[in-house]
């Protein structure tokens, strides 16, 4: 009989590394048993279990960690944001109560430290220690293709295929199809759907028969965890399971379920991993190094990509798992141009860090990725891309993470879909919108000759400022002016006169032009 793993001290810091936690002042024995994570009130009484983990949110002092030792004595450790504050009667104390005092990163906040330390325990409690699980995906579908008689597809919520039997060359064209492309044919899923399979497998808690036309019979059945859809299981048979049969298709789906779970367990901690590690890089400081160590990224001649889906919906739970999986292909994407490149999802933006050889058009050849990326994803992934400058080395990432994020910024101004900006391109617009921040920071609005123009305007009803910026933006061209606001160009000229007279805007004065095409790109022409 086997026993579950412990998860120690000692794991999850092997697991984390020190770009998240460092051991500040240790017990001696770091392989005291973690059994769960608790976030520390001081207004509430403390009742840690034993082999806790508690989070001291707002502790600091070495007075206060002692006071907080000596609470937490059953606990394996104590969690303070660093720089922590260690002398010789924290140390003292944590070889008295045996409990660990460790440090946790600035860059990390409270809430992602507690649901990544959630994650490894919960990964420890369904996985046996040291082993690969043998109950892999493939082997419960052959497994069951054998009980069933029949070939196996298990698939998630999208139809996608995460696993199949032997013995697909049994079935029809369409089972061959969806093995072959690792999803089932939107014209099958279409099929499906309108005829209501698909209500009818996640209602029915177990196997649903469904003859179809031009084609084998399929037996389907839901995987599930509680009330949750995980996916489900499709068998392609020439009649109608047996009783057995079916007992063994429903006792196969539990299984499945568990190992779902498993996986997207274990999938949430890398990511988060990985998330933070990048987010440790990106930021440039003294444990870049080791981040990017940990992650197997390059170190030298960089360029940062910010990609974010143009239509994303912050707070929508769907919109959460379409950037996953933008994120996720973005990843594959740059892996396969360069193997010491990295992606994760941070917010709603995902970031990549793609390694470039010198050849001097660095930012040219980061800009080429990202629209091939955008053009194998196609339109249904509709996003928008923000290159960096190049990073020379990890001390300068932090910058070309900037740049991404200011010319993504430029695209999202713009209402750009699917486009790619390197911030070289878009430095000006950049400039702007950096200053226009500054302006609404400090509460600035428009003033001279524009502001005069605006107040004219929402006196008198008049176009006088939109008059202003056709002719600057014609270059002083009055018949393409006229012509880019429908009026004859002499109605034009008569505006242009009352509007230097109402403004005492200079036009043959170079700084008052630009000045006043500052005032409307900075302000809008309607403030």
């Amino acid at each position: 009989m086997t026993t579950r793993p412990r998860a120690s001290l000692r794991r999850i810091l092997h697991d984390l590394g020190s770009t998240v936690l460092d051991v500040a002042a240790s017990p001696g024995d770091l392989d005291a048993e973690v059994t769960g994570v608790h976030i520390y009130d001081p207004l509430d009484e403390l009742m840690l279990p034993s082999g806790g983990i508690l989070l001291g949110v707002g502790v600091d002092g070495a007075e206060n960690i002692c006071d907080l030792l000596e609470a937490a004595r059953a606990g394996s450790g104590i969690v303070i944001k660093q720089p922590v504050a260690v002398d010789e009667r924290v140390r003292a104390k944590a070889l008295e109560t045996g409990v660990a005092v460790l440090g946790l990163t600035r860059a990390a906040s409270w809430s992602q430290v507690a649901a990544l330390l959630r994650s490894l325990l919960a990964e420890g409690d369904l996985s046996e220690s040291g082993q690969e699980p043998s109950d892999d995906l493939f082997s419960l579908a052959n497994a069951l293709c054998a009980l069933l008689d029949a070939p196996v597809t298990i698939e998630d919520r999208s139809s996608r295929v995460l696993a199949f039997s032997g013995r697909q060359d049994e079935a029809d064209p369409g089972r061959i199809a969806t093995v072959l492309g690792r999803q089932v044919p939107e014209t099958y899923q279409r099929m499906l759907d309108e005829q209501g399979w698909f209500r009818k497998i996640y209602q029915n808690p177990g196997p649903v028969y469904i003859p179809l036309h031009d084609a084998l019979p399929r037996v389907a059945i839901a995987v599930r965890s509680g009330d949750e859809i995980l996916g489900s299981i499709w068998a392609a048979v020439r009649e109608p399971l047996s009783k057995q049969r079916e007992w063994a298709l429903t006792d196969a789906a539990k299984i499945v379920a568990l190992h779902l779970l498993r996986q997207r367990v274990g999938a949430d901690t890398r990511r988060r991993l990985q998330a933070d590690l990048l987010s440790t890089v990106l930021e440039g400081g003294r444990d870049a190094a080791e981040a990017a160590g940990r992650l197997g990224v390059a170190s030298e001649r960089l360029c940062v990509l910010a990609a974010q889906l143009a239509d994303d919906q912050i707070d929508s739970a769907q919109s959460e798992s379409d950037r996953q999986r933008f994120c996720d292909a973005l990843a594959l994407h740059v892996g396969a141009i360069h193997p010491k490149a990295a992606a994760a999802l941070l917010g709603s933006v995902a970031y990549a860090i793609l390694p470039l050889h010198a050849s001097g058009e660095e930012e040219a050849r980061a800009v080429r990725v990202a629209q091939s990326f955008l053009s194998r994803v196609g339109p249904r992934h509709s996003a928008n891309i923000g290159v960096g400058r190049l990073a020379a080395d990890l001390s300068q990432v932090a910058r070309s993470r900037a740049d991404a994020d200011r010319s993504l910024r430029v695209l999202r101004s713009r209402g750009a879909r699917g486009e790619v900006a390197g911030y070289s391109d878009v430095h000006f617009e950049a400039l702007l919108l950096r200053l226009g921040d500054l302006a609404a920071a400090e509460e600035q609005t428009p003033t001279g000759p524009y502001q005069r123009l605006l107040r004219y305007d929402a006196e008198h009803g008049t176009e006088l400022a939109a008059t202003l910026g056709a002719y600057l933006d014609s270059f002083g061209d009055v018949n393409a002016a006229a012509a880019a606001v429908h009026v004859h160009s002499n109605t034009f000229r008569y505006r242009l006169r009352r509007l230097t007279e109402i403004s005492g805007l200079d036009l043959a004065d170079p700084e008052a032009r630009l000045a006043a095409m500052l005032m409307m790109r900075i302000f809008g022409r309607r403030h």
